[in-house]
């Protein structure tokens, strides 16, 4: 099985650290990954996205043209980027700050309240970890749960801020046991 997805937000949102997360987490599983970050003009607040593949095979090429999944943490990256998904791909977007629906009827779709989420488990710049879990949960075989995830953050997360990591997991573990509607 190969997943390509695209992580796309404003700098700040964590949606480049998500990226090398999953990417780590599907090592640690012994797949196949790619992961290619991608960052506007400036860091935080500017456009951010990357790009992820994870793969039971070695991966071909690290350009996604055609996702599987599209993850949009706010709404310029949602119109830049639902265009791409493949026919029956599936857009997450975070409905805590996009209020519009997805305009394809080819895609499915997860309205995911990733910061409301994220500040439940008091974690309220967790948004990306949310999405993690919730990425974890909808697509089987893709990581086997929670557990890579801890050691992605331990492998990604640099020795001054190791201390956020349990939060992280919680946060994490909290979206992967949650329900989702696919519409």
């Amino acid at each position: 099985m190969t997943t390509e997805i695209i992580f796309a937000g404003f700098g700040g949102q964590g949606v480049i650290l998500a990226g090398k997360i999953l990417a780590l987490a599907g090592m640690s599983e012994d797949k196949y990954v790619s992961h290619i970050p991608s960052y506007g003009a400036e860091m935080r607040g500017g456009t951010a996205n990357c790009s992820v593949i994870v793969s039971d095979d070695e991966v071909a090429s690290p350009v996604i043209e055609k996702p599987d999944v599209v993850v949009a943490l706010n709404k310029p990256s949602m119109t830049k980027f639902e265009p791409m998904i493949k026919a029956g791909g599936l857009l997450i977007y975070n409905s805590s700050l996009i209020d519009s629906k997805p305009s394809r009827k080819d895609i499915k779709s997860i309205a995911l309240p990733a910061n409301e989420i994220a500040e439940k488990c008091n974690n309220a710049r967790g948004a990306n970890m949310v999405v993690l879990g919730c990425l974890a949960k909808v697509i089987p075989g893709m990581v086997s749960g929670v557990k890579p995830f801890e050691y992605a953050l331990d492998e990604a997360i640099s020795a001054r801020n190791k201390k956020f990591n349990p939060i992280n997991i919680a946060t994490i573990e909290t979206a992967y046991k949650m329900d989702y509607e696919i519409k």
